[in-house]
């Protein structure tokens, strides 16, 4: 369990401030939603959260009960679903499933039998991810969250590309995989973050 915390985080592109000023603790196992407008920042907030892109201004820190980590291993402890985040196309889904799980351990009790079962994919094991519908890759994206042994799961759009099936889907997997972990879900859609306790509003961050 990780704690994250933003002091004075900050970030613009060129001369204009995206957010400015975020002064907040994300306690470990909260559930956050961060909205505002499209184009308001939301995803850029959580690329600096990941360490994927770095602050103009400000710190970003983690913290387990015991220690800090350091921002450059914070990827060990977090997983995104993205649209702006490709997957390998080339891989049948069995490939990218053992790829994946080289670099994050699964949950205990999670076999990828059990995975594809649950995304309701197994019928397409052999099949590559170009071959996929949207959904089906929106589902394999959420899967590939779900199921990896981390604290914290950022969730950018998760619906996106999900029919009324898919998305109560989405809201079984958060009941089953989504205790006891820090989730940040960015949207614009009361249905994406029911689940969620607080609210970031990035709007709130921009400088007057």
């Amino acid at each position: 369990m990780i704690r994250i915390e933003l002091e004075s985080a900050s970030k613009r592109f060129q001369y204009e401030w995206i957010f400015k000023n975020i002064q907040l603790t994300i306690p470990a196992g909260s559930k956050w939603a961060i909205t505002g407008s499209n184009g308001s920042g939301k995803s850029t907030l959580v690329k600096a959260i990941a360490g994927i892109n770095p602050l103009s201004e400000g710190k970003i820190r983690y913290f387990t009960t015991s220690e800090e980590i350091h921002s450059d291993q914070i990827f060990n402890h977090l997983t995104i679903s993205a649209p702006y985040l490709e997957l390998p196309e080339e891989f049948t889904l069995l490939e990218l499933l053992n790829f994946h799980f080289k670099f994050k351990n699964p949950l205990r009790d999670i076999d990828i039998s059990t995975m594809l079962e649950k995304m309701y994919l197994k019928e397409h094991i052999s099949k590559p991810i170009n071959q996929f519908s949207s959904g089906m890759k929106q589902r394999l994206k959420l899967g590939l969250c779900f199921f990896s042994d981390v604290s914290i799961l950022i969730l950018d759009e998760p619906t996106s590309n999900l029919d009324k099936k898919g998305i109560d889907w989405y809201n079984e997997m958060i009941n089953l995989f989504g205790t006891n972990r820090t989730i940040l879900v960015c949207s614009n859609d009361p249905d994406e973050y029911e689940f969620c306790a607080q609210q970031i509003n990035i709007e709130d961050y921009k400088k007057k």
